[in-house]
């Protein structure tokens, strides 16, 4: 029986299948720059406290919940994609995805 994929799934099988998909040259390399990446952009040596409605908290940890993260992981995620210029209206992914 095969496992029924996701539409993301799919599009990555689909690249892969296409030949899209490149070995890295040196892997073990490319592994230490990546580690040393995230080490760096998961390092948490600051703290930031505010103050938000419920309402918007709660919404935030609905989100969380959805995303599988605890809320504070999402609300550090949003703010270190915001800042990277890699936040992505949700509602603009849609209108994407309906093309």
């Amino acid at each position: 029986m095969m496992a029924k994929l996701t539409k993301e799934d799919k599009e990555i099988l689909d690249s892969f299948e296409k030949g899209e998909w490149v070995p890295v040259p040196d892997l073990s390399k490319r592994r230490k720059e990546l580690a040393e990446y995230a080490g760096n952009s998961l390092k948490k040596d600051k703290r930031l406290n505010i103050r938000i409605s419920e309402r918007d908290l709660t919404e935030l940890q609905r989100k969380a919940i959805k995303e599988g993260l605890p809320y504070q992981t999402y609300v550090a995620s949003i703010i270190h994609k915001f800042i990277n210029g890699t936040l992505v209206d949700g509602t603009a992914k849609e209108v994407q995805n309906r093309r």
